[in-house]
């Protein structure tokens, strides 16, 4: 058997690594423990007629952040050209998603990005793969046609043109989708906009340039995002959440209020505790007010909802679903429960083998990672088990003339006791204790030294002394003791 052949066979093998506490993921993972079939996956030669796509060995569907960091690691290993195609409901190829609610909302007089410049992996400190970068790869790229159907069987795409397409190998990068207001209650109305997509964000620039007060509804990253950017266009913004404090699944009651300070610094009103009973609009139908369950009213011209999203499974739920997480269930190496298809990115349920739970992780950072390790384990005999350490960040207010850049990092799990060290002029931090160990760590305005300390304490979980941490007079303190317990731990 050739050398390509193992490696392919490989790909299909269930996936037996050792987990934690002496389990396998076979025990806790259901595509594993569902038999998998022996044979090789095929695919069709080139020179069969009846398909759309002439690239046929490897597919990706998804025109995201997984699917351009995927291409990279294919032509890495010599395996893109004229064997991979990119099937995409987007116009554009593959570009870095997160610039779309930071540097891209910018107004005009502020330098706001545009493609070409933010293209992957420009984000990943690789090339700008422009549609010509594909090209000259030899990748074939299908704009704007999004895939509607799959044939395990026949091992077949249809798209939404009725084309049909064929694959070998399959990865499903289809990422997510925003989460959207009913219509019935003004989700669909004029001048109320989601964000997901260049045409999603282009359309809210122009709402943008005519507006005089925003509505953001939700207190989570786009709502933060595009509160910031919308006070460089000097707009009358309020931020509507249900919760208590901003961005409650990570910032302690603690840390949010100095962000929300910062923001009422800059002018931006917050509505909390509030709950949504529909959007108003006026006689040519635009949205005028946001109607709260209070009986309350907030008058606005625009309205960007930014609650969430939702993995995009359709059409491959048959693959199989994960129904706590939701997403496509894969094992350490992206594998479905179907030999031959893997699923990477924010649509994969993957084992977070740190933590020894099963994770979704909606981040350019494991969109990323998970596209470079999928692809390694598929193409060479690389058998180890993903093994991500959860990573998030924000960067707000950072064009010209703000009073304050912010950019904050956090690393790990925040889980526990959190321990708060320094005021936010210049810098805070928040240390989160669990058992006595360091088991996740937020700076912002930390120097590149001091944020390349954090992944390192996130993964290695020092035992840390709180009371020593509390009671530290800086974060740079903080940060010298929590690295001293790292040294400690290296050297047991």
């Amino acid at each position: 058997m050739s050398s390509v052949a193992v490696r392919r066979l490989m790909a299909t093998m269930p996936n037996t690594m050792p987990f934690k506490q002496g389990l396998s993921l076979n025990r806790i993972f259901s595509p594993c423990s569902i038999p998998s079939r022996s044979f090789r996956r095929s695919f069709v030669s080139a020179s069969s007629s009846s398909f759309a796509n002439e690239n046929r060995e490897y597919v990706v569907v998804g025109g995201g952040n997984a699917a351009g960091y995927a291409a990279r690691t294919f032509v890495e290993h010599g395996q893109a050209n004229g064997k991979l195609c990119i099937v995409t409901k987007e116009p554009y190829a593959p570009y870095e998603r997160p610039a779309l609610t930071k540097a891209y909302l910018f107004p005009l007089d502020k330098k706001p990005a545009r493609l070409p410049g933010f293209h992957t992996c420009v984000g990943g400190g690789g090339e700008r793969q422009t549609p010509d970068w594909y090209k000259e790869q030899g990748i074939e790229m299908l704009y704007e046609d999004p895939v509607t159907g799959v044939d395990i069987e026949k091992q077949t795409l249809t798209t939404n043109s009725g084309k049909l397409l064929k694959y070998g190998t399959l990865i499903i990068a289809t990422g997510c989708s925003a989460s959207r207001f009913p219509e019935k209650i003004g989700g669909s109305l004029p001048g109320v906009h989601y964000i997901r997509n260049v045409a999603d964000a282009d359309s809210l620039i122009s709402s943008l340039g005519k507006a005089n007060k925003l509505v953001v509804v939700g207190g989570g990253y786009i709502g933060m995002e595009v509160a910031a950017a919308a006070v460089a266009w000097k707009l009358d913004t309020t931020i509507i959440f249900p919760e208590e404090h901003l961005l409650s699944r990570l910032f302690t009651p603690s840390l949010a209020q100095k962000y929300e300070q910062l923001y009422q610094d800059n002018g931006v009103k917050f509505v909390k505790g509030a709950k949504i009973k529909h959007l108003e609009s006026g006689p040519d139908g635009r949205v005028t007010a946001v109607k709260l369950e209070d009986g309350s009213s907030i008058e606005t011209d625009t309205v960007v909802i930014g609650i969430g999203a939702k993995p995009a499974v359709s059409p491959f739920d048959m693959v199989g679903l994960n129904n706590t997480v939701g997403g496509i269930e894969v094992d350490g190496q992206f594998r479905t429960s179907v030999p031959g298809i893997f699923a990477i990115g924010d649509v994969a349920a993957f084992p977070l083998k740190i933590y020894n739970r099963i994770a979704r992780v909606e981040h350019v950072d494991h969109a990323r990672k998970s596209a470079q390790h999928c692809i390694k384990s598929l193409l060479t005999a690389h058998t180890h088990t993903y093994d991500y350490l959860p990573y998030f960040y924000s960067r707000v207010f950072e064009y010209e003339g703000s009073s304050r850049k912010v950019w904050w990092q956090f690393f790990g799990d925040n889980v526990g006791e959190p321990v708060e060290v320094g005021n936010f002029d210049p810098k805070v931090a928040t240390f989160w204790i669990d058992s006595g160990k360091l088991k996740g760590v937020l700076l912002e305005s930390g120097s590149p030294e001091e944020f390349q300390l954090l992944p390192k304490l996130a993964r290695s979980q020092p035992s840390v002394d709180k009371a020593k941490l509390q009671n530290a007079s800086s974060v740079e303190e903080a940060l010298e003791i929590a690295q001293a317990s790292l040294k400690i731990e290296a050297a047991v």
